[in-house]
C-alpha cells in the first residue's frame, strides 16, 4: 500500500508541474480537478457520495443508512454544504471555515447554521468544510459518506458537486421515480461521470413506492435502461440499480422495524454496497487511476500545442536563418570561383615564360631607346591594373555581401629600372656608319635616332626569333649593335623575372588575406530564440516526465516521448563560445576546367615570336576568355540576384513565366517590341526565361567583338548585333 501511494504522489507532482510548464490559471475548472485529483489519491478512506439533483432524498438515504437522524434532512429546505460523514466514537461536527477557524461541536445541530443555504438559496461562501463524525460499523472500516448539496438549482451549487464527485471512490445516483431523468441529469451523467473516468456508479431509485401498482414495473423497466446505458464498471455479478423508498427506511430503522426495512429495499441495497465496497477496496487503484486518465486527456494536448506552437516558431526562424545562410553559402562559393578564376589568370600572367614571350622584346627595345618608364606607364601598367582589378572586384563583392572584412588593394609594384653598361668599342674608326666606332660617352642614348639605333633594335628582334640570348653563344663576329641588343635582351629578362617573383609572391599573399575576405560569421541568434529553445526542452521533459508516471500505474496514452529537437539541416554544432546554430562546413573552390593552365616543363627551348616593334601586333582570339568573360558576367548577375533574396529569404521567387501570365502587355506597340525581341533571340514567344538566357548566351558567346579583332570589317556588324541581342534580353528579362 505504501508503495503504491508514493507512485501517486510522483504522479500527482508530475501533474502540478505540468501545469505550471503551461500557465494553467490557478482559478480555472482544469487546475481545481489536478488539485482535487491529487488530494483523493492521498486519502486512505474510501469515499461514498449521494448525487442527484436537489429534494431527491439523498440526506434521508444516508440517514436511513446510519440508522439515525444524523443529517438533519427536516430542519433543512436543501443541503448547502458537502457533508463529509465519518467514523468516530460519538456524534460530533466540526466546522472548517475560508479562514482557518475550526469549529467543533458536539452532536449535528450546528449544521442548521453552516450547512444550509440562505433565504436566497446561496451557499455560505466562509465555508470550507464540514464533516460529521458518526459512531457506525461500516464507517469504521474506512468509509466515508459524503452528502452533496442538490444539483440543477445553483450554479454555485453545481460546481461544487462537480469537484467533490472528482475525489469519491464510489457514486450513488439517487433518481427520482416519479419523474424521467432530465435533460440536466443525462449531461451530468456523461460530462461530470463518464467524461471525468468516474465508472463506479449505483442507481438508486426513489419514491417508487409513491406510484401506483400499475404504474411501478413499467417505471422500473424504464431506470433499468437508463442503468444499463451507463456503462458502470462494478464487481462482476453485482447490478447498478436498486430500489429504496427512503423515507419509509429511515422511519424503519428509527423504529427498530426490520421488516418494513426489508421492503423498502433499504437492507438488500445495503448488502449489496457492502460486497462491492469490500471488494473495490482491494484494489483503489484500478477505481482512481481512470480519473488520472481523464485529467491528463485533457492535460497533454494543452502541453503538446504549446510544444508544438513553440517548435513551430524556432522552426520559422530556423528555416529563414537556413535561408539565409544558403543564400550566402551560394555567394560565397560563387565570388569564390570567380576570385580564384580571376587570380589563376593573373597568376597566369605572371608566369616568367608568359612575360618573357609577352614583353621582352619590348622591354629590350624601350630599354634601347631609354623608354622603358613611358613603355611601362603605358603598357605594361596598363594590363597589370586590369587583372589586378579583376581580382579586387571580388573581394569588394564579397564585402559588400557578407560586411566581414574590409580588403585591401592589390599593389604590385615594378622593378627598378635596370643599368645598362655598353660594352668597350672593337676599334678607333670614326665611320658613323659603323656601330663600333660610336664613343660610349653618355650611355645608351646615343643610340637613339641614328642608323646604330635602327640596327640595335633590328638585333633585338633578330636575337630573341633565334633564340640567341646566352653570352656563350656569341661569336667574335658579333657586332657591337648586336653585343648591345644582347645586353638589353638580358636586362629585360632580369627586369621581368624580378617582376615575375615578386608578383607571385604578393598576389600568394593577397590570396591568404582573402579568406577572411571571402567569408561570412553567422549571425548571433537572437536571445528570445535561445530561450524559447531552453523553453521546450524544459516542456518536452516535463511531457516526457508525466508519460514515464502514467507508465508506471499503467495508464495508457495516445502519445509517444518527445526525442530532442533535432538541430536545423546543413548545420554543424557551433565552436564552443558561440551560440550560433548555423556553422556551415567550407567548400573548395575551383576555376573552370578548362581554364587551367600548365606551364611548360624546364628547360624546354621557349618560341618567342616579336615582330618589329613598329608593327602592331593583335593577339588572335582566344574562346576560353570570352568565355571567362561570359562566366564572370554570369556570376556578377547570380550574386545580384541574390543579394535581392536575402531581403526575403525562405521565399521562392515567382518565374517569369508565372509573371508574364500575371502583368500582359497592355499595348499592341509593346506586343510587338516583345515578338521581336524573342525573334532577335531565334525563341518562340513561349519560350520560358531559362530558354531566352541560354538564347542570350549563345549568342554572345558567338558575336562577342573579342572574336573578331582581326576582321575590321566586321566590327560594325558585330557590334550592332551585339546591340541587339542586350536590348532583346533586357525587354524580356523585365517581363
Amino acid at each position: 500500500m505504501q508503495k503504491q501511494y508514493e507512485l501517486y504522489q510522483e504522479i500527482t507532482n508530475s501533474l502540478k508541474s505540468t501545469c505550471k510548464l503551461i500557465n494553467l490559471d490557478q482559478k480555472s475548472k482544469l487546475y481545481q480537478d489536478v488539485i482535487t485529483i491529487s488530494n483523493h489519491l492521498a486519502n486512505p478512506n474510501f469515499q461514498i457520495a449521494v448525487f442527484g439533483p436537489f429534494n431527491h432524498g439523498k440526506s434521508t438515504l444516508l440517514n436511513a443508512m446510519l440508522g439515525n437522524r444524523t443529517l438533519p434532512i427536516d430542519l433543512i429546505p436543501t443541503t448547502g454544504a458537502a457533508i463529509t460523514v465519518k467514523y468516530g466514537s460519538d456524534v460530533r461536527t466540526r466546522i472548517m471555515l475560508v479562514d482557518g477557524t475550526e469549529i467543533y461541536r458536539s452532536g449535528t445541530d450546528i449544521l442548521q447554521k453552516f450547512a444550509i443555504l440562505d433565504g436566497n438559496r446561496q451557499m455560505r461562501k466562509d465555508v470550507a468544510s464540514v464533516e460529521v463524525f458518526c459512531p457506525h460499523p461500516f464507517l469504521e472500516t474506512g468509509i466515508e459518506f459524503v452528502d452533496l448539496p442538490g444539483t440543477n438549482d445553483r450554479e454555485a451549487q453545481d460546481n461544487l458537486v462537480r469537484d467533490k464527485l472528482l475525489e469519491t471512490d464510489l457514486v450513488i445516483q439517487l433518481l427520482d421515480a416519479r419523474k424521467l431523468m432530465t435533460l440536466g441529469e443525462r449531461e451530468n451523467l456523461r460530462d461530470w461521470l463518464l467524461d471525468r473516468g468516474i465508472k463506479t456508479v449505483i442507481f438508486v431509485a426513489n419514491f417508487l413506492n409513491l406510484l401506483e401498482p400499475e404504474e411501478q414495473k413499467q417505471v422500473q423497466n424504464r431506470l433499468l435502461f437508463v442503468a444499463e446505458s451507463f456503462r458502470s464498471e462494478l464487481p462482476a455479478g453485482f447490478s447498478n440499480l436498486y430500489r429504496v423508498d427512503a423515507l419509509p427506511a429511515l422511519r424503519a430503522r428509527l423504529k427498530g422495524d426490520v421488516a418494513l426495512a426489508n421492503s423498502s429495499g433499504l437492507a438488500a441495497f445495503e448488502t449489496a454496497l457492502q460486497n462491492i465496497v469490500g471488494i473495490l477496496q482491494q484494489n483503489t487503484g484500478g477505481v482512481r487511476l481512470p480519473r488520472i486518465q481523464g485529467i491528463t486527456s485533457q492535460i497533454q494536448p494543452l502541453l503538446a500545442d504549446k510544444i508544438d506552437k513553440i517548435a513551430s516558431e524556432i522552426k520559422s526562424f530556423d528555416d529563414k536563418e537556413n535561408a539565409k545562410n544558403d543564400i550566402k553559402q551560394k555567394a560565397k562559393d560563387l565570388i569564390k570561383q570567380g576570385f580564384n578564376t580571376s587570380v589563376y589568370e593573373l597568376k597566369k600572367w605572371l608566369y616568367l615564360p608568359n612575360l618573357l614571350a609577352k614583353y621582352q622584346s619590348d622591354i629590350a627595345v624601350a630599354l634601347a631607346e631609354n623608354n622603358l618608364q613611358s613603355w611601362q606607364i603605358g603598357t605594361l601598367k596598363k594590363d597589370l591594373t586590369e587583372l589586378q582589378l579583376a581580382v579586387i572586384k571580388w573581394l569588394y563583392q564579397a564585402y559588400e555581401f557578407f560586411k566581414s572584412e574590409r580588403p585591401e588593394d592589390l599593389k604590385i609594384p615594378f622593378p627598378t629600372t635596370p643599368q645598362i653598361t655598353l660594352p668597350a668599342k672593337q676599334n678607333n674608326t670614326n665611320d658613323i656608319t659603323d656601330p663600333g666606332s660610336i664613343a660610349v660617352g653618355g650611355g645608351i642614348g646615343w643610340l637613339l635616332g641614328g642608323p646604330v639605333g635602327a640596327a640595335v633594335v633590328g638585333s633585338i628582334s633578330y636575337l630573341l626569333n633565334q633564340n640567341i640570348q646566352n653570352a656563350e653563344e656569341q661569336s667574335a663576329k658579333e657586332t657591337y649593335h648586336q653585343q648591345v641588343a644582347t645586353i638589353c635582351i638580358a636586362a629585360a629578362e632580369n627586369y621581368l623575372s624580378s617582376f615575375s617573383s615578386q608578383g607571385l609572391s604578393i598576389l600568394a599573399e593577397y590570396e591568404q588575406k582573402a579568406v577572411k575576405v571571402i567569408n561570412f560569421q553567422v549571425s548571433q541568434e537572437p536571445r528570445e530564440i535561445s530561450q524559447k529553445r531552453e523553453d521546450i526542452k524544459q516542456l518536452q521533459n516535463g511531457f516526457n516526465q508525466l508519460l514515464t508516471e502514467l507508465e508506471k500505474v499503467n495508464i495508457q496514452t495516445k502519445y509517444q516521448p518527445y526525442k530532442e529537437t533535432p538541430k536545423p539541416a546543413n548545420t554543424q554544432t557551433p565552436p564552443q563560445g558561440n551560440s550560433s546554430k548555423y556553422t556551415y562546413t567550407e567548400k573548395k573552390v575551383e576555376p573552370p576546367p578548362q581554364q587551367v593552365y600548365t606551364p611548360p616543363e624546364p628547360n624546354t627551348p621557349q618560341v618567342k615570336v616579336e615582330l618589329p616593334r613598329q608593327q602592331v601586333y593583335t593577339p588572335p582570339p582566344n574562346p576560353a576568355e570570352t568565355e571567362a568573360k561570359f562566366r564572370a558576367w554570369e556570376l556578377d548577375q547570380e550574386i545580384a540576384q541574390m543579394k535581392a533574396n536575402m531581403k526575403s529569404p525562405g521565399k521562392q521567387q515567382q518565374t517569369n513565366t508565372n509573371q508574364k501570365a500575371q502583368n500582359p502587355p497592355k499595348t499592341q506597340v509593346e506586343k510587338d517590341r516583345i515578338d521581336r525581341a524573342y525573334k532577335i533571340l531565334g525563341l518562340q514567344s513561349t519560350a520560358s526565361f531559362v530558354e531566352v538566357k541560354q538564347a542570350y548566351k549563345t549568342l554572345v558567346k558567338k558575336w562577342h567583338p573579342d572574336l573578331f579583332v582581326n576582321q575590321p570589317q566586321m566590327q560594325k556588324q558585330v557590334q550592332e548585333k551585339i546591340r541587339l541581342v542586350n536590348e532583346a534580353y533586357n525587354i524580356l528579362a523585365e517581363l
